[in-house]
């Protein structure tokens, strides 16, 4: 990898850090269409009210990161390189063992949205049981291990 692309590489994930710690100001917001129930309102969308301004960080084509953020919740879909067929390999490799211990990652959304190839969606319960710098690194490293 050439300095140049590892400075791309670092601005980009740089630029999704800084992101992701404006993004995480949650609160604690119940469901307003059913009672007692913390429902994602960034999956719901149920009240435009209650919804911010998604955040789009491309890095390319093939490197895109959406940031989606509610009241009570923050969903991340990210699109990674896959540049040739062992890449792609990997990727689906590393992407289905994610998704089979969704529930042991408590962010992990079994399904990704449209375009990407993995979503987190963390909710502020999540954040109020853990504390908000682990999870936003577990989040960023999650997509630069390897």
């Amino acid at each position: 990898m050439s300095t140049h692309q590892a400075n791309t590489l670092r601005l980009y994930l740089t630029c999704i850090r800084n992101t992701l710690e404006a993004a995480m100001c949650l609160q604690n917001f119940p469901c307003q269409e059913v009672e007692r129930h913390n429902k994602p309102e960034v999956e719901l969308k149920t009240s435009p009210e209650l919804l911010l301004n998604p955040v789009l960080i491309c890095r390319n084509e093939a490197e895109k990161c959406l940031i989606e953020t509610s009241i009570n919740s923050i969903r991340i879909s990210m699109k990674v390189k896959q540049a040739d067929e062992l890449e792609n390999i990997l990727a689906k490799k590393f992407l289905r063992f994610l998704s089979m211990r969704a529930e042991a990652f408590q962010v992990l959304r079994r399904k990704p949205v449209q375009v990407s190839n993995l979503t987190l969606i963390t909710l502020s319960s999540v954040l109020c049981t853990k504390h908000e710098l682990p999870v936003r690194h577990r989040d960023t490293s999650l997509w630069t291990a390897g």
